[in-house]
Formats: C-alpha cells, sequence, structure tokens
C-alpha cells in the first residue's frame, strides 16, 4: 500500500523538523515537501501531490487563513491539519480555520515539562488524525474540482422504534468536523425548543468557549460553555468545557450540570460516553442522543446506555462526515434509530422534541417547517 504524503507547512525551522522526525516515524507515512509560508505550499501542492496538509495558523508573508482559503478553492477536499498554540489568539484562529474548511488541528503542547513530552503529545495526536482523514474515503488527489459532490443518501441502520417516552433532553457528541457540523445544525434549531441541550465536542480549555460563542452568535438558542450547578432548561445549550467530563444529575427542579476532571475515557475529556451514560441514568426512555463526525469510538458504550434505557439514537451519515468514526461504531452496532445527513438531523430533533407535545401554532402547517425553525 502507497504510503500517505505529507506535505508540512510551518515557518520555524524546528517545527519543521519536528513534524517531519514525527512524519518519518510512521511506516505509513512519508514526507511529501516542506514549506516556509503558504504562498510557497500552494505553489508545492501539484508538484508533490500530498494526500494531506499540515500548516501551521501564524507564517509572515501569507499566514494559515489566507493559504487556507486559497487552498479551498480549488482542492475543496484535500485534508488540512492546523497547528495552533492553545491560547486565546491561537484558539480564535483555529475557530476561524475550521469555519474556512480546515479538517482537524493539533494543538501545539504548552506547559510541558520535557521536550520529548512534548513531541509524544503531538506524535499522538498528529498521526492518529492524519490517518483517519486519509483513511475516510482512500488516497486523497488533490487535483481541482471536476465532479459534482454525491448527494447524501438516507440509510435505515436498525428498526425504527415508536419513543418509549416523550424526550426531555437532547445530547450530542462529536469530535474531528464537529464545529462545522454544529455550525450547520445549531442554527437550525429554533428559539423555542422544548427540551435543553447538551453537548460534548472533543477540545481543549478555551476552544470550547470560543466555539460556544461562535454558535451563541448564529443561534436562536442561547448557546454557553457549561459551568457546574446550572439548572438544565429548555431553550439553552450547553458545552462541556475542555479538560472537564460533563454529565447530568438530579435537582430539586429538575436536573443540572455536573462537571469533574476524573480519568479521560476513550483518551478523551470531556468524553461522550461520560455525558450519555450519565443523561441515560436521570433521564432514561426520555433521552434522544445524536453522533455526528468524528474520530475514534467515543459515545458507542454512550449509546448502548441510552439504547439500554429504551432511549432514541440519532448518527450522521457516512457521506456528510469528515470522519465516520463515532458514528459508524454506533451504525455498525445497530444502536442507531436513523442513520441522517447533517442537513436533516436538526428537523429531527424538532420532531422528537415536539413528540408528545403541544406544538405551537404554524408547526404543524405544510410548508411552515422551515420558517419556524427560523423564529
Amino acid at each position: 500500500m502507497p504510503k500517505l504524503r505529507v506535505l508540512i507547512v510551518d515557518d520555524s525551522v524546528v517545527i519543521r523538523r519536528i513534524v517531519t522526525d514525527i512524519v518519518s516515524s510512521d511506516p505509513e507515512l512519508e514526507v511529501a515537501g516542506v514549506a516556509a509560508n503558504g504562498r510557497i505550499a500552494l505553489d508545492r501542492i501539484p508538484q508533490v501531490n500530498p494526500d494531506i496538509i499540515t500548516l501551521d495558523v501564524e507564517m509572515p508573508e501569507m499566514d494559515g487563513l489566507e493559504t487556507l482559503a486559497q487552498l479551498r478553492k480549488t482542492y475543496p477536499r484535500l485534508p488540512v491539519i492546523m497547528f495552533s498554540t492553545v491560547t486565546r489568539r491561537g484558539a480564535t484562529a483555529t475557530i476561524d480555520a475550521l469555519s474556512l474548511g480546515a479538517s482537524d488541528y493539533v494543538a501545539k503542547p504548552a506547559n510541558v515539562g520535557k521536550v520529548s513530552e512534548g513531541i509524544a503529545r503531538v506524535r499522538d495526536d498528529l498521526i492518529p488524525k492524519i490517518k483517519a482523514l486519509c483513511g475516510r474515503a482512500g488516497k486523497v488527489v488533490a487535483k481541482p474540482i471536476n465532479s459534482p459532490a454525491a448527494r447524501p443518501v438516507l440509510v435505515p441502520r436498525a428498526p425504527v422504534r415508536a419513543p418509549a417516552a416523550r424526550v426531555e433532553i437532547v445530547a450530542i457528541g462529536t469530535s474531528t468536523g464537529g464545529p462545522n457540523a454544529l455550525a450547520v445544525l445549531v442554527p437550525e434549531l429554533p428559539g423555542n425548543l422544548p427540551v435543553p441541550v447538551v453537548i460534548v465536542q472533543h477540545m481543549p480549555p478555551v476552544f470550547t468557549k470560543l466555539l460556544a460563542d461562535r454558535l451563541a452568535a448564529k443561534s436562536s438558542l442561547a448557546v454557553v460553555e457549561a459551568c457546574a450547578n446550572e439548572e438544565l432548561k429548555p431553550g439553552k445549550i450547553w458545552i462541556a468545557p475542555g479538560n472537564f467530563h460533563m454529565g447530568v444529575e438530579k435537582s430539586a427542579s429538575g436536573a443540572r450540570i455536573k462537571l469533574n476532571q476524573e480519568s479521560p475515557e476513550n483518551s478523551c475529556r470531556p468524553a461522550v460516553d461520560v455525558l450519555f451514560r450519565s443523561v441515560a441514568q436521570v433521564f432514561g426512555a426520555a433521552t434522544l442522543g445524536v453522533i455526528l463526525t468524528g474520530m475514534g469510538q467515543d459515545g458507542l458504550r454512550g449509546c448502548e446506555y441510552i439504547r439500554e434505557a429504551r432511549g432514541q439514537i440519532l448518527v450522521q451519515d457516512e457521506i456528510s462526515s469528515v470522519v465516520w468514526g463515532m458514528p459508524g461504531f454506533v451504525s455498525r452496532a445497530g444502536l442507531a434509530d436513523k442513520e441522517l445527513p447533517l442537513q436533516r438531523i436538526a428537523a429531527e430533533i424538532v420532531r422528537y422534541a415536539w413528540e408528545g407535545r403541544v406544538k405551537p401554532f404554524g408547526l404543524e402547517q405544510k410548508g411552515t417547517e422551515r420558517a419556524y425553525f427560523r423564529n
């Protein structure tokens, strides 16, 4: 099998050497070339035909954001992993890059005692992402747009069950590709959604707060980074803060958020399994779990808990996912009630949320669904 070819773009000689050594250490990967800035990188792409690019955010002459914007005009499917610092400035630039079409990101290690530890962290984060992004659809060839995108198709994976109880909470889990998926889904949820929404997106501290702020600016619902002991209520979305597991617990008025820094699960903190397990224990059959695009299998065990509690599960389909790892594991395990294109998931969430409730005027009128979502 041909090795995956990586183009490394960074203005720092030291970082280029570190990433080169990391890539070269894996027998399935090889360095296709290096570039000191975005302008050189754009010229190199047709010359070296990479399978994937690692792209520094901050560079002279042409930075990562400008490079990415230009690159996406010609190579819309070429995977790009951004390199950024875990600072507010670096996180802001990374969120911007994801909105411009970056596939994923790797955070440069901070506050690491030994250089070897920092390199190990980058290696453990970078190599699996390279393989996942390139392995999703086989070898990705960097070439101009020459064919229309395939149309999303609904693929049933498990027998559709009637809800065992009225949905009282929506729990969403996602990872690679998640910020862009949430940017599509969240604005489609109406401001009068009758249930609370809790989300785990695999991201470090700082990043999750910025993600919540970005989504809040586009949403009819309030979107916040979660704080401990907040009471759950309809019309609001909570995103788990980076480096904290998020769950729910019963309270006098219903349920509230709980946070902890217990051991990572599936090498993740926050972990989707932790949230889904907690929600299933508190809300049981009234739970609607949603698994969006993401690498790995975090959420699989959590979906087993939801299924055992007779809750409902939706997963994003393969063709609309950046990486069909998390939703794929759930689907292949036969746990998903429905497998849907990303563009249809918000409508399905709304349908489940209002099932068994008195719907607002106009919701049931033919042709008014889109207007309802936007209000």
